[in-house]
Protein backbone atom coordinates (compact mmCIF):
# COMPACT_ATOMS: atom_id res chain seq x y z
CA UNK A 1 0.00 0.00 0.00
CA UNK A 2 2.89 2.38 0.72
CA UNK A 3 4.28 1.70 -2.74
CA UNK A 4 1.10 3.06 -4.33
CA UNK A 5 1.60 6.40 -2.61
CA UNK A 6 5.26 6.66 -3.63
CA UNK A 7 4.71 5.90 -7.35
CA UNK A 8 3.75 8.69 -9.75
CA UNK A 9 0.01 8.74 -10.28
CA UNK A 10 -2.53 10.60 -12.35
CA UNK A 11 -4.51 13.24 -10.50
CA UNK A 12 -8.14 13.40 -11.52
CA UNK A 13 -9.20 16.85 -12.69
CA UNK A 14 -5.80 18.09 -13.85
CA UNK A 15 -6.09 16.83 -17.41
CA UNK A 16 -4.03 13.72 -16.96
CA UNK A 17 -0.91 15.35 -15.55
CA UNK A 18 1.15 13.18 -13.29
CA UNK A 19 2.37 14.10 -9.82
CA UNK A 20 5.97 13.25 -9.10
CA UNK A 21 6.87 11.88 -5.68
CA UNK A 22 8.41 14.27 -3.16
CA UNK A 23 12.02 13.45 -2.39
CA UNK A 24 13.29 14.39 1.03
CA UNK A 25 16.85 15.67 1.15
CA UNK A 26 18.94 15.11 4.21
CA UNK A 27 20.42 18.37 5.39
CA UNK A 28 24.00 18.13 6.48
CA UNK A 29 26.45 20.53 8.00
CA UNK A 30 30.03 20.33 9.15
CA UNK A 31 28.89 21.80 12.48
CA UNK A 32 26.51 18.96 13.21
CA UNK A 33 27.32 15.39 14.05
CA UNK A 34 26.21 12.84 11.51
CA UNK A 35 22.58 12.03 12.07
CA UNK A 36 21.78 8.66 13.53
CA UNK A 37 18.31 7.28 13.55
CA UNK A 38 17.13 7.06 17.14
CA UNK A 39 15.72 3.74 18.16
CA UNK A 40 12.16 3.80 19.32
CA UNK A 41 12.15 2.10 22.74
CA UNK A 42 8.67 0.80 22.02
CA UNK A 43 9.92 -1.16 19.01
CA UNK A 44 13.08 -2.65 20.51
CA UNK A 45 12.65 -6.40 20.60
CA UNK A 46 12.03 -7.72 24.09
CA UNK A 47 12.03 -4.30 25.72
CA UNK A 48 8.82 -4.92 27.63
CA UNK A 49 7.97 -8.52 27.07
CA UNK A 50 6.15 -7.86 23.81
CA UNK A 51 3.87 -5.17 25.21
CA UNK A 52 4.10 -1.51 24.29
CA UNK A 53 4.75 0.64 27.36
CA UNK A 54 6.11 4.11 27.94
CA UNK A 55 7.82 3.36 31.27
CA UNK A 56 10.04 0.67 32.66
CA UNK A 57 8.10 -2.23 34.10
CA UNK A 58 9.35 -1.49 37.63
CA UNK A 59 9.38 2.32 37.39
CA UNK A 60 8.41 2.88 41.03
CA UNK A 61 11.06 0.54 42.44
CA UNK A 62 9.02 0.32 45.63
CA UNK A 63 10.90 -0.43 48.80
CA UNK A 64 9.23 -0.75 52.19
CA UNK A 65 12.34 0.65 53.87
CA UNK A 66 11.57 4.02 52.31
CA UNK A 67 7.97 3.92 53.56
CA UNK A 68 9.02 2.92 57.08
CA UNK A 69 11.88 5.36 57.44
CA UNK A 70 9.90 8.11 55.71
CA UNK A 71 6.99 7.72 58.11
CA UNK A 72 9.29 7.73 61.12
CA UNK A 73 11.22 10.61 59.57
CA UNK A 74 8.01 12.64 59.39
CA UNK A 75 6.44 11.57 62.69
CA UNK A 76 9.51 12.61 64.69
CA UNK A 77 9.66 16.29 63.63
CA UNK A 78 5.89 16.68 63.37
CA UNK A 79 5.55 15.49 66.99
CA UNK A 80 7.70 18.31 68.38
CA UNK A 81 5.48 20.72 70.35
CA UNK A 82 6.18 23.85 68.30
CA UNK A 83 2.70 25.34 67.74
CA UNK A 84 1.61 26.98 71.02
CA UNK A 85 3.00 24.05 72.98
CA UNK A 86 1.30 21.45 70.78
CA UNK A 87 2.66 19.32 67.97
CA UNK A 88 1.33 19.18 64.42
CA UNK A 89 0.56 15.48 64.81
CA UNK A 90 -1.23 16.14 68.09
CA UNK A 91 -3.29 18.97 66.59
CA UNK A 92 -4.20 16.82 63.58
CA UNK A 93 -5.28 13.82 65.70
CA UNK A 94 -7.13 16.13 68.11
CA UNK A 95 -9.05 17.67 65.21
CA UNK A 96 -9.93 14.18 63.95
CA UNK A 97 -11.42 13.39 67.37
CA UNK A 98 -13.34 16.67 67.41
CA UNK A 99 -14.81 16.01 63.96
CA UNK A 100 -15.67 12.39 64.82
CA UNK A 101 -17.68 13.65 67.81
CA UNK A 102 -20.39 14.82 65.38
CA UNK A 103 -19.75 12.01 62.85
CA UNK A 104 -22.62 12.02 60.40
CA UNK A 105 -22.09 15.75 59.85
CA UNK A 106 -18.96 16.48 57.76
CA UNK A 107 -16.34 19.01 58.91
CA UNK A 108 -17.17 22.63 58.12
CA UNK A 109 -15.01 24.37 55.54
CA UNK A 110 -13.82 26.78 58.24
CA UNK A 111 -12.73 23.92 60.54
CA UNK A 112 -9.07 23.76 61.60
CA UNK A 113 -9.22 20.08 60.63
CA UNK A 114 -8.58 20.92 56.95
CA UNK A 115 -5.50 23.01 57.76
CA UNK A 116 -3.96 20.28 59.89
CA UNK A 117 -4.93 17.55 57.40
CA UNK A 118 -3.34 19.30 54.41
CA UNK A 119 -0.25 20.43 56.32
CA UNK A 120 0.40 17.04 57.91
CA UNK A 121 -0.06 15.07 54.69
CA UNK A 122 1.90 17.53 52.57
CA UNK A 123 4.85 17.15 54.95
CA UNK A 124 4.48 13.36 54.89
CA UNK A 125 4.45 13.17 51.09
CA UNK A 126 7.42 15.53 50.77
CA UNK A 127 9.35 13.41 53.27
CA UNK A 128 8.44 10.19 51.41
CA UNK A 129 9.41 11.70 48.05
CA UNK A 130 12.81 12.88 49.25
CA UNK A 131 13.27 9.56 51.04
CA UNK A 132 12.63 7.68 47.80
CA UNK A 133 15.05 9.92 45.89
CA UNK A 134 17.76 9.68 48.54
CA UNK A 135 17.42 5.98 49.33
CA UNK A 136 17.25 4.82 45.73
CA UNK A 137 19.90 7.29 44.63
CA UNK A 138 22.27 5.95 47.23
CA UNK A 139 21.60 2.27 46.52
CA UNK A 140 22.10 2.84 42.77
CA UNK A 141 25.26 4.98 43.26
CA UNK A 142 23.60 8.00 41.71
CA UNK A 143 25.36 10.49 44.00
CA UNK A 144 28.89 9.24 43.30
CA UNK A 145 31.12 11.79 41.54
Amino acid sequence: MAATFAAPSTVIGLGGSSVSPIKAKALSSSFLKPTLRAKNPLKVAGASGGRFTCFERNWLRRDLNVVGFGLIGWLAPSSIPAINGKSLTGLFFESIGTELAHFPTPPALTSQFWLWLITWHLGLFICLTFGQIGFKGRTEDYFQK
